[in-house]
């Protein structure tokens, strides 16, 4: 009786009214939760005494923004998302054509991010005035938002084999890519190897630390599957700190050479075979971001095409069914021990592929770059986008990592919250808001279907309605 009497309530209140009450309630929540993380802040005056430093307008702004965004939603775009909802089940079903955006997205994408390099050039050369400062002012758009987003792209993609199509959760994914880095720049700096010898070479211990990790969790699922990886992916990072021996420790392994252009052509101004000497152009820094560019947006493309390509094939048919139900996958005679060995050691040869590439572009490498939470914004990328959705990922990857990297240029904003306010640090906060967010409206992701590989007559498109629970 207390349901019902409580529904007609909410009948009975406009949706304006909901979200004045609504914007109280998220007023009076946010004021508890912010109060001591932004309201105040501790600070030392000049005789180095610890103070409280108070910024209630700051405070203020933020619950007034969390105020509005409750008030828009509940007022406004929740009513016409259910309108919208109840004129489709009105409406007779029928069948939705595709537009050609829909249809060639994925071409479309990497068309752009083909030219992307050279519009940004372009783009700056105008605003500039001179084909040098276009080529200076580049370099920050393409390696921060070129560069960085592609390779969380491709650590996502390498992490959707195990996690996306296998069902196998990894939260120690961080420590392939470390393996990767690692076997670059230790064997690049004591051997003299170039980068397309030790990528092959980095990406094969990557897999194989990818089987060493294999072998101890087959028996295992769910939560204890998860413990056991963030172990490795935490004994990894350990290991990097205290062999001191090998790995220098905590100081971390510098002086990494560049990438060469096979071997024909040098990016170090010091060699003779240096690209401006060679082709006769101006000397400048951005031939070689341009070039890192070109080189992990190649690597990301192979391994979307190995990827495509395993999923077709029966070892990939047998990832998507230890996904979906591991007794009935036994009861198939699949070896799920081979199953799952394939699937770790898949996705860890990709990570090693993005480790060596860091190692590369970055010159240095220290424990500090493989932390725990570079495992979970990875893990984050695959279940935001969708896991399996190879599209979706990419979405998420430019979404996560361009959002953050925006919030660096935002300096705009200290005109509102004050001089002392620094963007870049309420990135994490922003992260997990945008989190709850998807979930919220998108449980499985961007992209909440996916085509089956094995179809009888027609391929469709499973809804996620139909499939489990952060399988979608």
């Amino acid at each position: 009786m207390a349901n019902i009497a409580q529904a007609t309530r909410e009948d009975a209140t406009t949706p304006i009214q909901r979200g004045l009450r609504e914007a109280l309630i998220a007023g009076a929540i946010s004021f508890g939760l912010f109060f001591l993380f932004i309201g105040l802040k501790t600070d030392q005056n000049i005789r180095n005494e610890l103070i409280l430093v108070q910024r209630w307008g700051t405070l203020a702004v933020i619950v007034g923004l969390v105020m509005l965004g409750r008030f828009v939603m509940t007022a406004f775009v929740r009513p016409a998302i259910d309108r919208r909802k109840a004129e489709r089940a009105k409406a007779a079903p029928v069948a939705e054509e595709a537009g050609f955006v829909r249809k060639n997205f994925s071409k479309i994408g990497i068309g752009v991010l083909l030219v992307y390099p050279v519009v940004v050039v372009l783009l700056l050369t105008l605003i500039n005035g001179s084909l040098a400062g276009g080529f200076q002012g580049s370099l920050k758009w393409v390696d921060n938002f070129g560069i960085q987003i592609l390779i969380y792209v491709m650590l996502a993609w390498g992490l959707n084999i195990v996690v996306g199509l296998a069902g196998l959760l990894d939260l120690g994914y961080v420590a392939f890519y470390a393996v990767g880095a690692y076997a670059y720049a230790l064997l690049a700096t004591q051997l003299g190897w170039s980068f397309w010898i030790l990528l092959p070479v980095a990406g094969i211990m990557s897999a194989f630390w990818g089987v060493m990790l294999g072998f101890p969790v087959l028996r295992l699922r769910g939560d204890y599957l998860a413990i056991v990886t963030l172990a490795f992916g935490e004994i990894i990072r350990l290991v990097l700190i205290n062999w001191r021996e090998v790995t220098n420790g905590a100081a971390g392994v510098s002086g990494i050479p560049k990438v060469s252009f096979f071997g024909l052509m040098s990016f170090n101004v010091s060699d003779p075979n240096y690209i401006a000497k060679v082709l006769g152009i101006a000397q400048s820094g951005a031939y070689y971001k341009i070039f890192l560019y070109y080189l992990i947006l190649g690597l990301a493309l192979l391994t979307a095409f190995v990827t495509i390509r395993l999923r077709r094939m029966p070892v990939g048919r047998a990832w998507e069914a230890l996904r979906e139900d591991e007794i009935a996958c036994r009861s198939l005679g699949i070896n799920t021990t081979t199953t799952k060995l394939t699937a770790f050691a898949t996705g860890a040869m990709f990570g090693g592929f993005a480790g060596s590439f860091f190692a590369a572009r970055q010159g240095f490498v220290s424990p500090e770059s493989f932390v725990f939470i570079e495992s979970a914004i990875i893990l984050a990328i695959v279940v935001l986008g969708g896991m399996g959705s190879l599209v979706g990922i990419a979405v998420a990857a430019a979404v996560m990592i361009g959002g953050t990297e925006i919030l660096r240029e935002m300096e705009f904003l200290k005109l509102v919250f004050g001089s002392d306010f620094t963007p870049e640090l309420y990135r994490m906060l922003l992260f997990g808001m945008a989190m709850v967010v998807v979930m919220l409206w998108k449980p499985r992701g961007f992209v909440g279907s996916r085509e089956p590989t094995a179809f009888l007559h027609e391929r469709k498109a499973v809804s996620s309605a139909f499939t489990k629970e952060g399988h979608g």
